[in-house]
């Protein structure tokens, strides 16, 4: 196991690859009905625990030297904008309103919609980003079996897309604590 995560490591810091995260912890609740994008009082926002983790998240990656490109791009959600802008205070953070479509995966939705939202998804995890860069994405979980499957607040999917039209591989699932960890094959 400890050599696998040195080898994620030294893969991550060659770039090419896609870091799905999801928000930090949020409050307890449920966003709002009348859910309005520009007023967070109608979302679940950071608890101080994700604002923590957001922060740390941040740390790890530049602590482990892996090159992000910029911009971070982000769902609507103000979770995900305040994840993004403490993990990354100094990067430009991009709101791109696709990702608002894999929150509503998890809603009542018709099979026509998911396998559009699905077959989008694809599209974008196909891209590679720039050269020798990693592209950061914040948004959402998935549900449990669909896309990116279930995430932890502050996990991390590593995304290895193949090129437009050639799918993506999902090369390893992290939760912050396996981030953290990511290393520890390094000393030996």
């Amino acid at each position: 196991m400890k050599d696998l995560d040195k080898t994620i490591l030294d893969l991550l810091k060659k770039g090419g690859f896609i870091l799905y995260a999801r928000h930090g912890e949020a409050t307890v609740g449920v966003d709002q009905p009348y859910l309005n994008f520009q007023d967070c009082l109608t979302q679940r926002n950071l608890s101080e625990v994700g604002r923590r983790g957001a922060i740390y998240f941040g740390q790890m990656l530049r602590y482990f030297q892996i090159p992000i490109s910029s911009p971070i791009v982000v769902s609507p959600f103000c979770r995900t904008i305040e994840t993004a802008q403490l993990a990354f205070p100094y990067a430009y953070v991009r709101m791109d309103p696709f990702w608002y479509e894999i929150y509503k995966l998890g809603s009542k939705i018709s099979i026509n919609e998911q396998t559009n939202i699905l077959s989008n998804l694809q599209s974008v995890l196909e891209r590679k980003p720039p050269q020798g860069m990693n592209q950061v994405i914040i948004a959402h979980s998935f549900p449990e079996g669909v896309g990116l499957g279930k995430i932890s607040n502050m996990g991390m999917v590593i995304v290895k897309p193949k090129g437009p039209g050639m799918g993506y591989e999902i090369v390893k699932k992290l939760n912050l604590e396996d981030l953290a960890h990511l290393d520890r094959g390094s000393s030996s």
